[in-house]
């Protein structure tokens, strides 16, 4: 796992790799569970035998934005950022969904520092996510998602 301390050390990786996470299974009570936070039960994520006999994938998939909101997990796998007061989520930049995640795929997320500025002494980082589907080319999904770090 990286360790990142500090502005300087942050910045020391732009334009590089920064790691991957562990892979992390979608199984269906997850998806349900997400289906019930969001109120979004459509049959694609929560019917198993209307999906197994109606949906091109023969199985239900996991909301877009369930997947998505993975983000903070798996970077925590990937990132240590300490003597920090504060992380804020601070935006998603060029998001597209590459391929649906099935029940029971695993994905991994990808990251990679593109930007980092300092902002009168807030951190604004730009990092490349791309989150994997085990076993296939294709990802579920590549976008930037932006970070802002109040260190100490």
């Amino acid at each position: 796992m990286l360790i990142i301390n500090n502005f300087e050390e942050y910045q020391s990786h732009l334009g590089k790799e920064l790691g991957v996470s562990n892979w992390h299974k979608i199984d269906q009570d997850q998806i349900n569970k997400f289906a019930d936070a969001t109120l979004d039960h459509q049959w694609i994520h929560c019917d198993t035998e209307k999906a197994a006999t109606e949906s091109p994938f023969k199985t239900t998939i996991a909301h877009g934005y369930l997947t998505l909101s993975l983000i903070p997990y798996l970077w925590k796998q990937i990132a240590s950022v300490r003597n920090i007061k504060m992380e804020i989520n601070y935006g998603v930049d060029g998001l597209k969904f590459g391929q649906p995640v099935l029940v029971n795929d695993e994905v991994q997320l990808k990251a990679k520092l593109n930007s980092i500025v300092n902002l009168r002494g807030i951190t604004k980082v730009g990092i490349e996510a791309v989150l994997v589907i085990k076993g296939q080319t294709k990802p579920a999904y590549t976008g930037e998602v932006q970070f802002l770090y109040h260190f100490i």
